[in-house]
């Protein structure tokens, strides 16, 4: 037997009349068990015994009975009466069933108290009696047996069975056929009536069936035949194996492509659940990109941890990460990402960049042959099939590892760079080898625009508000039965996958991420160790786009040698963030007494004239210093509010800088973002 969510026991005859899971109980076996010959036939023929059993019994009975109350009056009184009200007793306890087996049992039972009131009464030998037992008996006994094997419907959808719990949920002329019973999951066709109801119809009955069941509203779900509006297959999942938590354990392929499927968690009924981010030109599926939502407490960060980690153990793929919040959940990851940016301009240099780089990665893809990245690209070129050269022979470049562009909370980015930054992104970079992951809490019309929303195919959808449920999902799969609304933040890490690559009618099966305790983070750095030494780097194109824009900000992955592995006391202060003096502070001696008071120490700070205002010439000059400042320090971006102190210092204006980063611009050293105000540094060796 299994059990729902609350612990229940379920009976097979708990789902539906006609033996949707009758194959659990039926036989004593699982699917997939088997038995011994001998004891196979008596499991089969156990369900078949009760009736002989109770003909046996009712002839005991009438034998017993007559040594009793043979030739009494009384008695044969009383046992008229308890006849005829154990008759009516059936007959009216048999209004919740079907017509057939309400009629069906008060016969059985009428005939059974009949015969054995005339055999108390008479004997069980005397007169017809025993004529009557000797085949009434067996003959009731088999119309039993009878009706227990017509229960298995083995007829198509066309021909219905019990209606019984369709009744209660009004879809009392649906025809159900015959049903695939698998451990914990039961998948039945289902035919509405042509001509009254739809798919929609069952649809909005999920919940009543589910209420019928006494099951979870998520186990019970639809899936729409897309070449009919009146067919699909009724889903049950009795019970939740989600409901206990499962923890990383580690890359399911470490070494592997990201070509191969990537691993984020379980299924309700334990299947796992994979996500694909290349195409796959053999299996006709394409590239995506990834919506990762959920309310504050749903688990984001532990499904980004799954994801982040199964891209990082692949040894074809770079990783570009932005995060406002710091790194707060990533931190032990950090060595092996190829670039991580923090919000604001960090950020704004970063998408920057990716639209410098798609155009860059296409163009290489194209001249290579390539129509869609697939790992060969991401090796060296020696193939001729795959040549830049006109010459027919292998050219050798150098291969283009895949790159996932991630933004996490990009609310905040969308807030900072307005709300279709993406599109452009979303829209080109799949062609390019590049997909774009972006996790938000709520992708609502107003923090996203609906052209980037309708370029991220796939989407993790995590516990939310029941109103966010269609920002999150398609409406078929709302109305196949997915509620993410159900969950809110109440159970983390549990979400709906849509994604190609997996059947559609997987779409609004419930899944769950695989949780990071706290012993997970030795293991991060381990991965993180290992995708510094032995993942892919940067290929020449994409890391020569990316410094094109960003200049000295990208600089790709940090060899391990960069990344400090014991502190050196002369000049680390024991935790690891440098020296504890200021360089300009470095030749003061501690212990030399302080100097003598000077002439003007005592003159006031505040209330004074302003520095000398520079000349034209000198304020130009003093401007082109600035941005080479903001460049060698990887601000690439850049406002008037970025000039903000160093107009205090210089006596300039906010106008007047706005109007030299215009005239910038008309030179070549600034390019205009998407942002307005905003300004992308050229880099100085590539100004036009």
């Amino acid at each position: 037997m299994a059990r729902n969510s609350n612990g229940r026991r379920v009976r097979h005859t708990d789902f539906l009349d006609n033996g949707l899971v009758a194959e659990y109980t039926g036989s004593g076996l699982l699917p997939g068990q088997s038995a011994g010959g001998g004891a196979y036939l008596v499991q089969r023929a156990m369900p078949h015994l009760p009736p002989w059993v109770a003909a046996a019994g009712i002839g005991i009975a009438g034998g017993l009975g007559s040594l009793q109350w043979a030739q009494s009056a009384a008695a044969g009184v009383g046992l008229t009466l308890v006849s005829v009200g154990l008759t009516g007793a059936t007959w009216w306890m048999g209004k919740v069933t079907t017509p057939q087996r309400r009629l069906h049992s008060a016969i059985t039972v009428a005939a059974a108290s009949a015969w054995t009131t005339a055999a108390c009464l008479a004997g069980p030998t005397a007169g017809p009696l025993p004529d009557l037992y000797l085949m009434g008996a067996p003959a009731v006994a088999l119309s039993w047996n009878i009706r227990v094997i017509l229960r298995r419907n083995d007829s198509p959808a066309d021909q219905s069975g019990d209606k019984g719990l369709l009744e209660k949920v009004g879809l009392a002329r649906a025809q159900i056929g015959n049903a695939k019973v698998e451990p914990n999951r039961v998948t039945a066709p289902l035919a509405v009536e042509a001509g009254e109801q739809t798919n929609d119809d069952v649809s909005k009955a999920l919940g009543r069936i589910a209420s019928a069941l006494d099951l979870p509203t998520s186990a019970v779900r639809y899936q729409p035949d897309p070449d009919s509006s009146r067919r699909g297959e009724l889903v049950i999942v009795p019970e939740d194996m989600l409901a206990e938590a499962a923890y990383w354990e580690g890359p399911s392929n470490l070494g592997g492509s990201i070509a191969d499927p990537l691993l984020i968690g379980r299924y309700d009924d334990g299947s796992p659940m994979f996500l694909w981010l290349p195409g796959d030109p053999d299996a006709g599926r394409n590239g995506t990109h990834v919506l990762i939502a959920g309310g504050t407490g749903s688990g984001k960060g532990e499904t980004a941890l799954n994801l982040q980690t199964e891209i990082l153990s692949r040894r074809d793929v770079l990783l570009w990460l932005s995060d406002p919040k710091m790194f707060q959940d990533f931190r032990p990851l950090l060595p092996g990402i190829d670039w991580a940016a923090e919000g604001g301009t960090p950020t704004e240099v970063m998408v920057e960049a990716i639209q410098a780089v798609i155009p860059a990665r296409t163009r290489w893809l194209g001249r290579h042959n390539y129509r869609q990245w697939i790992p060969a690209a991401a090796q060296v070129q020696n193939d001729p099939q795959h040549s830049c050269r006109t010459d027919g022979r292998a050219c050798g470049c150098a291969g283009m590892p895949y790159l996932v562009a991630w933004m996490e909370e990009a609310a905040s980015t969308l807030r900072n760079l307005g709300d279709d930054a993406f599109t452009g992104i979303a829209q080109e970079a799949r062609s390019a080898g590049v997909s774009l992951i972006v996790s938000l809490q709520r992708p609502s019309y107003d923090q996203m625009s609906t052209s980037t929303r309708a370029s991220l195919p796939s989407v993790i959808a995590l516990g939310c508000d029941p109103r966010d449920e269609s920002f999150s999902l398609p409406d078929t799969v709302l109305d196949a039965g997915a509620h993410p609304g159900a969950w809110g933040n109440r159970r983390p890490g549990y979400c709906y996958l849509v994604t190609p690559g997996i059947d559609e009618t997987r779409y609004a099966s419930p899944g769950r991420t695989w949780g990071f305790g706290p012993n997970a983070v030795s293991l991060m750095e381990v991965l993180a160790d290992w995708a510094q030494r032995n993942g892919a780097t940067a290929d020449p194109v994409t890391a020569g786009a990316a410094s094109s824009v960003a200049g000295n900000a990208y600089t790709g992955r940090p060899t391990p040698g960069d990344t400090p592995t014991a502190h050196d006391e002369d000049d680390m202060d024991g935790t690891g963030y440098g020296p504890l003096v200021d360089p300009e502070d470095a030749d003061i001696d501690p212990e030399a007494e302080l100097p003598d008071d000077e002439p003007g120490d005592d003159a006031p700070i505040f209330g004074q004239e302003s520095g000398r205002k520079p000349s034209p010439e000198e304020a130009r000059r003093l401007f082109v210093q600035a941005l080479e400042e903001f460049e060698r320090a990887g601000h690439m971006v850049v406002g008037p509010k970025d000039f903000m102190d160093w107009c205090d210092r210089n006596n300039l204006s906010r106008p007047w800088v706005s109007a030299r980063l215009k005239e910038a611009a008309l030179e070549g050293r600034l390019e205009p973002t998407n942002t307005t105000g905003r300004w992308r540094i050229v880099p100085a060796l590539t100004a036009a």
